[in-house]
């Protein structure tokens, strides 16, 4: 009897240290890298994190929406920035999360913190409706992917049309993703297509074949290289663990998941430096 208890015991340690370091196997070949950059002072300066509003695959199938740490990475790099952090959507009101984003193995320290942050939450639940946002007000814009982008940032004029006036007043813009689809309908100044011939990235092709949800309406990768961006990514056994990011002008995009937190400070230098 004793013997059976110490056995089982064991078996439970072992359980659940395995549990206990199986988000850190993730880490460790690329899932949700750990990444420690740098501490800035934006203090008085504005974020525009944007998110999808499409809350399903296709109609009436799995929910999805934001992919989490694609919302809450960036939007935890700019708020200890001191930054004033702003949320909006394409159709305003409560932004949908993918439902397996916020679980475990896959959800990240700063998932967590946004589950006890009620401030953030009441963002979340009542996000601006990007048809009333003043995008020139900003200093940063950001775009969060997930597979609900796929249905409704590519597919949005008003999206396209306030983002050309940014990039006209050369404000920062990112993205990751899927979040990038929010580039399609942007002009350059010259009114060429916003991504033409920019050195860009987003979520690869390969990654969504590979994680079987091809069904969504915009896969960005095909959607970028239609518009003549000069695409780039990095591969891996499976590109759900690759990662990049890239820098074009005022443009910085990263590839996926794993980017957030690099975007964001990526965008934050950028803005230091057009301070100076």
């Amino acid at each position: 009897m004793n013997q059976a208890i110490v056995i089982g015991g064991s078996v439970f340690f072992a359980a659940a240290l395995l549990i206990g370091f199986f988000p850190k196997i993730l880490n460790k070949i690329g899932l949700h890298p750990h990444y420690q950059g740098e501490i800035y002072d934006l203090s008085g300066k504005k974020a525009l994190l944007i998110t999808t509003s499409h809350g399903t695959l296709g109609k009436g199938g799995k929910k999805t929406g934001v992919y989490a740490s694609e919302m809450t990475v960036p939007y935890y790099q700019f708020h200890d920035a001191k930054m004033q952090v702003d949320l909006a959507s394409i159709a305003g009101g409560e932004i949908p999360i993918e439902p397996l984003s916020l679980r475990y193995p896959v959800a990240t320290p700063e998932d967590r913190r946004y589950a006890k942050d009620e401030n953030f939450k009441e963002k979340v639940k009542h996000s601006l409706k990007i048809d009333e946002v003043d995008f020139l007000s900003y200093d940063l814009i950001f775009m969060a992917g997930g597979w609900g982008a796929a249905y409704d940032l590519a597919q949005s004029e008003v999206l396209g049309e306030k983002l050309t006036q940014a990039n006209a007043a050369k404000i920062i813009l990112g993205s990751v993703c899927h979040g990038a689809l929010g580039f399609i309908r942007a002009k350059e100044v010259d009114g060429e297509p916003l991504v033409k011939g920019k050195v860009i990235t987003a979520v690869t092709d390969k990654q969504v074949k590979e994680l079987k949800v091809t069904g969504t309406p915009m896969h960005p990768e095909t959607e970028l290289r239609k518009l003549g961006a000069n695409f780039k990514s990095n591969t891996a056994f499976k590109d759900i663990f690759a990662n990049l990011i890239l820098v074009d002008r005022n443009l910085v995009t990263g590839q996926n998941q794993n980017a957030g937190a690099a975007t964001a400070q990526t965008m934050m230098q950028l803005l230091e430096e057009k301070e100076k």
